[in-house]
């Protein structure tokens, strides 16, 4: 993402973090825990529905 400069170049600005970039280093972590949820969540609703 672009870092506009400030309008004092005196002051530090600060520095907004993106959404996305704060969650990427959380994916190793994330994706296999959602993927186990929704594989037990699916298997419940079969085993319901059978």
């Amino acid at each position: 993402m672009s870092n506009p400069t400030p309008v004092e170049p005196g002051h530090a600005a600060r520095v907004e973090q993106d959404a996305v970039e704060g969650i990427v280093p959380l994916m190793p972590i994330v994706l296999p825990l959602a993927g186990g949820v929704l594989m037990l969540l699916l298997a419940s609703i079969a085993i319901y529905m059978a």
